[in-house]
This record gives structure tokens, C-alpha cells and sequence, in this order.
């Protein structure tokens, strides 16, 4: 069903003005004094949606809550709403402007959907857990999921597909600045995993499973918008520690790793951990961990470890292997909207950082038809 045009416009604009208005410490009542409304009543009644804005009302808010116009009048941007889950260690400046640029994929691939008569599902799943579950109850979650969705061979590479289709999760492969693997948002009607397709396979595939857990358990578990190696809060530590224990019985399936255990014979303990993660499509030092979680490592075994001779991260991607930017769902609805007008060449060139050309290369890429000539 579609929305209302003018009403879910009217709607945007009222929460960005009560955004903005908060950032300043700004009461209702301070505001409705300096635009001289005659009560905050009316003030209400513009936040909420209910009350159309006069183009003088808006110029009057532009220059009392000093922002331009496009903060209160884009539809693709991402204004008081939306959280992020970051896996980075980048500098703080370059995070957030990463971050805003994301903003903007998002807030189009859902504005465009509404204005296609495709939007998202008002359903947000989540899973029962909670900071007093236990290991094994993640990995209970885990187990199930991975049987729900029939993953049983090549389930690091399958997983993000799976998660796509079933969940409605907007995946996007992106440029990430150095520092910066990735991050989940959740939006509360649109969940989104970015992640950064420069890093091995490997990597990739381990960390979106981390960030599925934070999705499917963000109202029972907010993350920190920026992750922690050694976090010091205790409810934080306990929330990463569920979060690696969900992914790794994601990818790393209790019976088949004691299954390969077993087959170990002499072979020498590195040799085993690096060919095997290769084989299962993680990293050397996640499947140690999962040893050692699921208490197959003897003392021995564990006075011998060397992280330096844990070698396998994954395939370095290759310009040949490297993931196509962002993600079939996300460009198809590009395109479509293109091919109907609801946004322009030059614009979705801009939104994506891309020269018009790179836009094309980018549709035709995914093998659809590029609407539009240059």
C-alpha cells in the first residue's frame, strides 16, 4: 500500500525540526517563542505531521536552528533516525563521514522503494536472546537459523544471500575508507549490513555474521555505535562475547568441527587450523577460538599456538573476485526508479560518488539495462 505522499512528507520535516530543536536544548515552548507562534500547541502540531509549514515558517526555522534546507526538505538522507554498529578503528572524523555517505545509500534504496511502490517491511525479526543467555543458548539460535535456512555446505559465502532473501537485510559491499570492515544499522523498518569489500573473504564473512547477531538482537541488546576490541563495560564485553559465539556456531557448525577433530590424526596443530579454515571459509585465529570454545584444545595444544603461524584470513579479493559495489537488490531498485523519473541521472551519480560513467558500468555490471543515455 502506498503512503501518502504529502502527509509522509509533512511527517519527515516535523521530526527533522524536533531533531534539530533537541540538538540546540531548545524546549517546544523556547522555539514556539522565537518563531512567535501564538501557543506551543502549533509547534506540536508541525513535529508531529499535522500541520503543513508556510515557505516563511521554513526560511524562519532554517535560520533559528541554523540548518540549511535540504536537513529538513531530502528524503534521501538520514535525519534523527537510524543507529549504527561500527566494526573500525578509524579515526573519529573519517568514521562519520563514512557514516553520513552511507546514510544517504540507505535513506534512497528506502525512499525510492516507497516512491516504487516498494517498501519495506514494517517486520523486524529478532531472536530471544538476551545479556543473560548463555554461550550454548547463542549457539542454540545459531544452530537453528542454519537449519531454518538449509546452510550445510560453503555457509560463510552463503550466508549474506540467505540473510538477504529471508530477512529483508539490505546488504551493501562498499569502499570503506582504511580502518573501517564494517557496521550494521538498524533503522527500525529497514535493517542494513555494509560491508567492506576489500577485506578477505574470510573477514567478510565473519563479520557480517556479527552483525546479523547485533540485528536480530538490537531492541533486547543496543550495540555501541562503535565496537571495542577490549571493551571495558562489562554488559558490553558480555554483548561481543554472544555476538562472536552466535557467529561462529553460524559458520563454524559444533558437529562438523568436532567431526574434523577427530580426522586430525598427528597432523601438526597450525597446519590443521589454516587448511581447515580455508576449507570452512574463516579465519585461522576465529577457528582456534572456536576450538577453545568448544573445549577440544588440550593443554598441550594450547601452550603450542602461535598467532604468528596462524596465516589464513581468507582470499585477498582480486580485481576478478572483488564483490560488485553495493548489491543486485540495492542497483535493481536504482534502476528502476531511474527508468520511471523519480530521480535523476546526475543525482544518483552524486549520491554514490560516481561519475555518470561509473553509474553505468555499475547498472550494466549487474547485467540490467542502463536507463539512460549519455
Amino acid at each position: 500500500m502506498r503512503t501518502d505522499p504529502q502527509r509522509s512528507f509533512q511527517t519527515m520535516v516535523g521530526q527533522r525540526i524536533k531533531a534539530a530543536r533537541k540538538a540546540l536544548g531548545m524546549t517546544q515552548q523556547d522555539l514556539s517563542r522565537e518563531m512567535g507562534f501564538k501557543d506551543r500547541q502549533i509547534l506540536s502540531n508541525i513535529e508531529g505531521g499535522l500541520r503543513k509549514l508556510s515557505s516563511s515558517e521554513l526560511l524562519a526555522l532554517m535560520k533559528v536552528l541554523k540548518k540549511d534546507l535540504e536537513y529538513f526538505t531530502d528524503p534521501l538522507r538520514l535525519v534523527a533516525e537510524g543507529a549504527f554498529c561500527w566494526r573500525a578503528e578509524a579515526e573519529p572524523v573519517v568514521l562519520d563521514a563514512f557514516e553520513e555517505k552511507a546514510k544517504t545509500w540507505i535513506a534512497a534504496y528506502r525512499t525510492l522503494g516507497e516512491r516504487l511502490g516498494e517498501p519495506v517491511s514494517p517486520l523486524v525479526p529478532q531472536i530471544p536472546i538476551t545479556l543473560r543467555s548463555s554461550y550454548e543458548e547463542a549457539w542454540e539460535v545459531a544452530a537453528r537459523l542454519r537449519q531454518e535456512w538449509s546452510l550445510q555446505r560453503n555457509i560463510a559465502s552463503a550466508v549474506a544471500g540467505e540473510a538477504e532473501k529471508r530477512l529483508r537485510v539490505l546488504v551493501l559491499y562498499v569502499e570503506a575508507p582504511p580502518g573501517i570492515s564494517g557496521a550494521a544499522c538498524y533503522l527500525g523498518d529497514l535493517n542494513t549490513i555494509l560491508v567492506n569489500r576489500r577485506e578477505p573473504d574470510g573477514r567478510r564473512a565473519y563479520d557480517f555474521a556479527h552483525e546479523l547477531f547485533h540485528l536480530l538482537t538490537w531492541r533486547a541488546i543496543p550495540p555501541e555505535r562503535v565496537e571495542a576490541k577490549d571493551p571495558q563495560k562489562p554488559y558490553v564485553r558480555r554483548m561481543e562475547q554472544l555476538a562472536n559465539n552466535f557467529a561462529s556456531e553460524l559458520l563454524m557448525p559444533r558437529e562438523d568441527i568436532e567431526a574434523l577433530w577427530k580426522e586430525r590424526g598427528k597432523q601438526e596443530i597450525h597446519r590443521w587450523i589454516n587448511s581447515n579454515a580455508k576449507k570452512l571459509g574463516v579465519t585461522s585465529k576465529a577457528l582456534r577460538w572456536r576450538l577453545r570454545n568448544l573445549r577440544l584444545l588440550s593443554v598441550a595444544d594450547e601452550q603450542s599456538i602461535s598467532d604468528t603461524l596462524l596465516t589464513w584470513n581468507g582470499n585477498v579479493p582480486s580485481q576478478r573476485t572483488l564483490p560488485p559495489l553495493f548489491s543486485r537488490a540495492f542497483v535493481e531498485r536504482l534502476q528502476k526508479a531511474l527508468e520511471a523519473g523519480f530521480i535523476s541521472v546526475r543525482r544518483a551519480a552524486q549520491l554514490l560518488d560516481m561519475t555518470m560513467e561509473d553509474l553505468e558500468d555499475l547498472i550494466e555490471g549487474y547485467g540490467l539495462e542502463v536507463p539512460f543515455e549519455l
